[in-house]
């Protein structure tokens, strides 16, 4: 359901059409765009304090409803519900005015897959529901990484997959090393395995005390028996470990796991500070800002972060600190007691009537209908146990300690937040390019082929300045899609981009000149669609040839070109500026993205086209072979048991295959 609204005449609103019941509710712009994702238990009253006191609403809420001119409703049947649909919604469009989480990418965690008899130790970003132990996460993916080759030194765990495990006939080169046992052929004794799976847990669960001292009396009794080479194996296992325990702070007793999670006001927005805590240990911490938000957005942000942060796959501890306890917040028009954390880490206690807002530099106790009250942190909590398998307790400070946990992750994430501020080039970049405001979402899109064969076109995103991996995309195209000609691969591409939806750039890069850029304008008019995105390409500059056309050249040096719709002359961008570069910069992002794709299809092509070369081997076996391994490498050091348990394949004709892929691999 939808209606026009005026919020320059909010008398006018018409109240009674909006549904009572749970839901979502959507401010658009006049051009239909969503300016704002909101949920809320009741949706006629919470969107009725829109229009109440407009003054009284925070500088981010006034200029929200400032463009609105239309709503939409989505009506759920629990809080439960709308709160999961807001989250969806919201990481779909992107809105301009919501709380966003720019680097939601999941964090490093260590995996011990226990289902072989032999577990593997691996870096994983996904908890699956697997019955795996996880451990972590790390913010950090290189120090996870150098911390599993410390482990894998001095505790000798297999490293390969399942699938080369199963199918290796020799031991790899970490057999050799001493870093391996190579149980995938050797015999080694379950129990001696297990031995050291134990002790890793031990490590990674943070009872490394526990496990120094076990191996200081095995070390011990093997100096006794004057087997020396053990103890000095052990002696390195202990030097691992305590190095390991260096890195570590102590920070609760006992053996607890949670996140810290905190606000900390700044001149230019709101930094949030995060802690994770494992087993009494202080792992790690991340931190976030909101430019353009105050504390008294405190609430909305804390929902909106916690939805987004711990998503599906995401690691989710068992416990959640933030800076008050939801349950002492309540909606409007009931007596609320609120907990508020101080600069000294302390919290004081207040109880007030009706709808009373009360906030410090630290943290904000504002309750709304839709924003932390107790039933949507019960909401919250559902969802989260549903996403971690098990209850989750999301609480406020109990103890002293804990307060100063949480003044830890305040004066971290406002350390933070003054060094790193939202990147000063994208308002001279939108100065430079005339766009109508500094392009926080980049998208760059480049064409390769080899002759019009295996044509692919690259998309890499920047959002705020950075790189965001998880949204890049490469469509592929037929020869009757284009094939060679790049202008109608672009045509093709930006219709196909158009039906996708948004979130739409503020700021489309083509890698190529005015014909590539010509190429999309076109097709944006022709689908009707004309500036759905401001554009811009950029070109290598060619030397003067001779009739004398154009040439750019800085120190003897062809400097690069941007063009823009609509202009004869480049965009005015000064040779090694920071704007320029970094324009650069992410043209050469697409240029390899789209390239590496474009050289993986080929390979990947070939080798398709070689595995049907050889006798015996048609299309309907080669897709039984690729369903059973992931490459042709695979394929040539499986053993003839392998290929015989493959479904429809027979043994004879896996005997014959057998053969023909180990003269392929001897041939190479």
């Amino acid at each position: 359901m939808a209606f026009t609204i005026d919020t320059r005449a909010p008398e006018h609103v018409e109240l009674d059409r909006i549904p009572i019941s749970p839901g979502v509710y959507l401010f658009k712009d006049a051009r239909g765009h969503i300016l704002y994702v909101g949920k809320a238990k009741r949706l006629r009253s919470r969107v009725a304090s829109y229009f109440r006191s407009v003054s009284a609403h925070t500088p981010k809420t006034r200029a929200m409803l400032s463009q609105a001119r239309s709503m939409d409703f989505l009506v759920t049947d629990t809080e439960k519900e709308a709160l999961l649909l807001e989250a969806s919604l919201i990481k779909k469009h992107r809105p301009r005015y919501n709380i966003v989480l720019r680097d939601d990418k999941s964090y490093v965690l260590f995996k011990l897959d226990k289902s072989n008899e032999y577990p593997r130790l691996f870096l994983t970003r996904r908890v699956d529901k697997d019955n795996a132990v996880y451990y972590g996460p790390f913010t950090s993916a290189q120090a996870a990484r150098d911390a599993w080759k410390a482990i894998h030194t001095v505790f000798p765990l297999r490293r390969c997959k399942e699938s080369v495990f199963r199918n290796r006939v020799r031991p790899c080169l970490y057999f050799d090393m001493g870093q391996c046992l190579a149980p995938c052929t050797k015999p080694v004794d379950p129990a001696e395995y297990g031995a050291l799976v134990n002790k890793v847990e031990m490590l990674l669960a943070g009872r490394s005390g526990e496990l120094v001292r076990w191996l200081e009396k095995e070390m011990a009794a093997a100096s006794d028996s004057l087997d020396f080479e053990r103890a000095a194996e052990l002696r390195d296992q202990i030097r691992a470990v305590q190095r390991t325990l260096e890195k570590q702070v102590a920070v609760l007793p006992g053996e607890q796991d949670m996140d810290v999670v905190n606000l900390a006001g700044v001149e230019e927005g709101l930094g949030l500070g995060l802690l994770f805590v494992r087993q009494g240990r202080l792992l790690d911490k991340k931190n976030f800002f909101f430019p353009g938000l105050s504390m008294e957005d405190g609430p909305e942000v804390l929902e909106n972060f916690l939805t987004q942060f711990y998503g599906p796959g995401s690691f989710v501890p068992e416990r959640l600190l933030l800076p008050w306890d939801p349950s002492l917040l309540h909606g409007e028009g009931e007596e609320r007691s609120t907990a508020i954390p101080l600069e000294n880490g302390h919290a004081e206690s207040q109880s007030t009537a009706g709808p009373t807002t009360t906030a410090s530099e630290t943290a904000s106790a504002t309750a709304s209908d839709d924003a932390c009250t107790d039933e949507s942190t019960a909401a919250l909590a559902d969802i989260l146990a549903e996403r971690r398998g098990a209850p989750v307790r999301i609480t406020g400070p109990r103890n002293a300690t804990e307060k100063k946990l949480l003044a830890m992750a305040r004066a971290n994430a406002r350390e933070d937040t003054l060094i790193e501020r939202r990147p000063p080039l994208l308002p001279g970049l939108a100065k430079a390019l005339h766009l109508p405001r500094p392009p926080e979402r980049i998208e760059a899109v480049d064409v390769s082929h080899h002759q019009g064969q295996e044509t692919r076109a690259g998309v890499v995103v920047y959002e705020d300045g950075k790189p965001r991996k998880d949204a890049y995309r490469v469509y592929a195209f037929g020869d009757e899609e284009g094939g060679g000609d790049d202008y109608a691969v672009l045509a093709a591409w930006t219709r196909r981009r158009i039906e996708s939806g948004p979130p739409w750039p503020d700021l489309l890069l083509i890698d190529g000149g005015k014909g590539q850029l010509r190429a999309v304008e076109r097709a944006l008019q022709d689908a009707g669609k004309p500036g759905l995105w401001p554009l811009a390409s950029i070109a290598k500059a060619k030397d003067a040839d001779p009739d004398g056309r154009f040439t750019r050249r800085v120190n003897h040096a062809l400097e690069d070109i941007v063009y823009l719709p609509g202009r004869k002359n480049p965009a005015p961008l000064a040779p090694g500026s920071q704007e320029l570069l970094f324009l650069q910069q992410i043209r050469d992002a697409v240029h390899r993205f789209s390239i590496g794709r474009h050289r993986r299809s080929r390979r990947k092509k070939l080798l398709e086209s070689e595995l049907l070369q050889i006798p015996g081997i048609g299309p309907k076996t080669a897709k039984l072979l690729w369903d059973a391994f992931p490459s042709v490498q695979a394929m040539a050091a499986a053993d003839l048991a392998a290929l015989e348990a493959i479904p429809g394949l027979g043994s004879k004709r896996a005997r014959q295959i057998h053969e023909q892929l180990k003269g392929l691999a001897q041939q190479k």
